[in-house]
């Protein structure tokens, strides 16, 4: 087999078939520059060598040891088989127990010598393991001290995953690899070759292998992120939005069942200057603001400017849950204003979707809320002039510009319950104008929040239950979905001086409560199911027909649920702090008085000061700019699904190591100076950053002028 570019299909390499091609496309491998660029998300430090008498019970470690008995196979209930021998170093004996891996015992030959790797188990002065991972050892040949640990799906194995990437690095020719960097860049950074630091990613020799490789990925998603948003600031001026008159506000105003906020009023003050401006080209608005400040009433303000002037405006929000949520809220209001409004999402039925349709084609429909519905190429409007995106942080970069497309240039206001420092703003959103809405509704209560450790268990399950007979609902919010096996891992998340906890899985924690408080209805929700699904669970919530949702992050962005009055957030040393304040939002939302805890056991000081920052303060643009100041911009950058990045984010996987906002800026400085150049990046040397914008962030050059 010759050698392979980055375009080559996957198919090309040995192993890889069609069942296994479908999977790894299912998790959006195609190419060899996919499967390359799909990362560790952890490595075993298997060169963390052990001696059998030092290992303590449940250290996770590798033994050097020398097979001392014949294995022996013994079959077991259900067809199952266990495979045991012992083996030894020169300070003490160890078992090993394989279970259905009869192969071995043609391996373990006595006398011969392994790494063994895996999770030790002592009682007393007997030591043992369980399958672990082996590799034969000779004296002097040293062996890789890291191995990749891949994010998996399907039936794929680590093996598997390990040995395709291998064959593929084998044979990919480094001479034809087209670096995306510019070479100032590289050079003034000092950062390794694509090629080297591919290699040094997927087989590190060292920590400082480790870390050189990922600043190296560092700088590739900041400058393809850079050029994007500036290319995308390019199109975005490129617009021509009809100029209003005032609007009759009082009558707006009159409508509503409770008055603005001094914030509300000013902010809406500044999108109507925006869009009676006859010097300006539109509105390009960014109002951030926290859950519950009042965003949402500054966009009905803004569609009913539009629908006063003449022309239709459009609502799209990340869920349709959250769509239906400003539908039930705004289509009352928008009815006694004399405005038809209706709702566009994917679940809508086939005859209500058309009946839309043409509405919103021959004029008689003035507004619109609803989903990614809205981007499909059908969905077209008599003579739209206002676009508002909810969440601006759940939506790519050209989603906004999509939706965009459809008012031929008109007027655009996004909005964000993450509050984006003005600094990073600046950066990410310089083509839109700012407004802060930095005050709260009166009445709305503010979250008790305390930080315990898991001695606080049984006070929190008695808590729990206490607020569920009381008839109030909980979230309790986890950062796995299943059980996962992180011991002993190292690296991007895993590095051994962070001492962090074994992770709580949703799925398991639900299936636990339930069994230790058989009278409350406990409920699960995570990312892998289905959009039905999750909505399914989500309305039961809403609808009080469950007490205690368990869940992962995609409750971030939710349903407005007044009863729920305790949030629970297990790992919290996991989470960014804009993300555990967005989860914090959750709850406080009606009359009663409402707590948020947040569990950890890290024993970091850093992870206890970044938490104790959450119980000291309940501003949100304050604890964005200590998230900022601690973790660096990853949690405010948008993944190619639109989601703000956290740990496990899908496309930004190294950037989190960015620990503040000087390599962002500078990357857009770089970007900005190629742009100067070659504004449509169509010179050779500007090819592959290009082709790699247009695959990640859709096209942008073809509307750039």
């Amino acid at each position: 087999m010759g050698s392979v570019s980055f375009d080559t299909s996957v198919r090309y390499l040995a192993g890889v078939g069609e069942k296994r091609a479908e999977t790894l496309a299912n998790m959006g491998i195609y190419t060899i520059r996919d499967l390359l660029y799909h990362f560790p998300r952890a490595y075993q430090h298997r060169g963390n060598v052990r001696f059998v008498t030092e290992v303590e019970d449940g250290e996770t470690a590798s033994l050097i040891m020398t097979v001392a008995s014949q294995p022996h196979t013994a079959m077991l209930k259900g067809r199952m088989t266990m495979t045991k021998f012992s083996a030894f170093d020169g300070t003490g004996k160890c078992n090993l127990t394989f279970f259905n891996q009869n192969y071995v015992s043609k391996i373990f030959t006595v006398g011969a010598t392994f790494r063994f790797y895996g999770k030790v188990q002592r009682k007393g002065r007997a030591v043992s393991m369980a399958s672990p991972s082996f590799e034969p050892y000779t004296e002097g040949i040293a062996l890789p001290e890291f191995f990749p640990v891949y994010p998996l799906s399907g039936s794929l194995t680590q093996k598997y995953m390990g040995k395709i990437i291998s064959s593929a690095l084998s044979m990919l020719n480094e001479k034809e690899i087209e670096d995306i960097l510019p070479e100032k860049l590289v050079k003034e950074n000092h950062l390794p070759s694509l090629g080297w630091a591919l290699n040094a990613i997927h087989n590190p020799m060292s920590y400082e292998h480790m870390e050189k490789a990922r600043k190296r990925f560092v700088w590739e998603e900041l400058y393809v992120f850079a050029l994007a948003i500036s290319l995308s600031k390019k199109k975005a001026k490129s617009g021509n939005a009809p100029v209003f008159n005032p609007s009759d506000m009082d009558r707006f105003y009159s409508v509503f069942p409770f008055s603005p906020t001094d914030a509300q009023h000013r902010v809406i003050n500044e999108i109507e200057a925006d869009m009676t401006d006859k010097k300006a080209i539109g509105m390009s608005r960014l109002v951030c603001g926290d859950v519950g400040s009042g965003k949402t009433m500054c966009a009905a303000a803004a569609m009913y400017m539009a629908v006063s002037n003449g022309y239709q405006a459009a609502l799209m929000a990340p869920t349709e849950i959250l769509a239906t949520q400003h539908y039930n809220d705004l289509g009352v209001i928008f009815a006694k204003l004399d405005i038809r409004c209706e709702l566009l999402c994917g679940s809508t039925p086939a005859s209500k979707k058309k009946i839309v349709k043409k509405g919103l084609i021959d004029g008689s429909i003035d507004c619109v809320i609803g989903t990614h519905a809205l981007l499909t190429g059908d969905v077209e409007f008599k003579n739209a002039a206002l676009i508002v995106t909810d969440e601006q942080h759940r939506f790519g970069v050209m989603q906004r510009s999509a939706l965009g497309d459809k008012t031929r240039g008109g007027h655009m206001l996004v909005m964000s319950a993450t509050p984006i420092p003005r600094t990073l703003a600046l950066i990410m959103y310089g083509d839109l104008s700012l407004s802060y809405i930095d005050q709260m509704p009166p009445g709305r209560k503010k979250v008790s929040t305390f930080l315990v450790d898991e001695s606080y268990r049984e006070r929190m399950n008695g808590f729990i239950e206490k607020q569920a007979t009381e008839g109030r609902q909980v979230y309790i919010v986890c950062p796995a979905i299943e059980g996962e096996e992180d011991e002993g891992l190292v690296g991007f998340d895993y590095r051994p001086e962070d001492n962090r906890p074994k992770l709580k899985n949703a799925t398991q924690y639900a299936e636990q409560l339930q069994k230790k408080l058989p009278a409350i209805r406990v409920a699960l929700m995570h990312g892998k199911m289905k959009a039905a699904e999750k909505d399914k669970v989500m309305s039961a919530f809403a609808a009080g027909e469950i007490d205690v949702l368990v869940s992962t992050t995609v409750i971030e962005v939710g349903v407005n649920v007044p009863n729920a009055t305790l949030m629970i957030v297990e790992n919290a040393e996991r989470f960014g702090l804009s993300q555990l304040h967005q989860l914090r939002g959750r709850v406080g939302r009606g009359q009663h008085k409402s707590w948020c805890i947040l569990v950890s056991d890290a024993k970091g000081t850093e992870a206890k000061s970044r938490l104790e920052a959450m119980t000291e303060t309940n501003d949100g643009l304050e604890i964005a700019k200590k998230d900022l100041a601690i973790r660096g911009p990853g949690d405010f950058i948008p993944d190619r699904n639109g989601s703000a990045r956290q740990h496990g984010g899908v496309a930004f996987k190294a950037v989190s190591l960015c620990d503040n906002t000087a390599d962002l800026e500078a990357a857009f400085g770089y970007a900005g100076e190629v742009l100067a150049q070659d504004p449509r990046l169509d010179r050779e040397e500007n090819q592959a950053a290009a082709k790699y914008v247009e695959e990640y962030f859709g096209s942008i050059r073809s509307s750039v002028n």
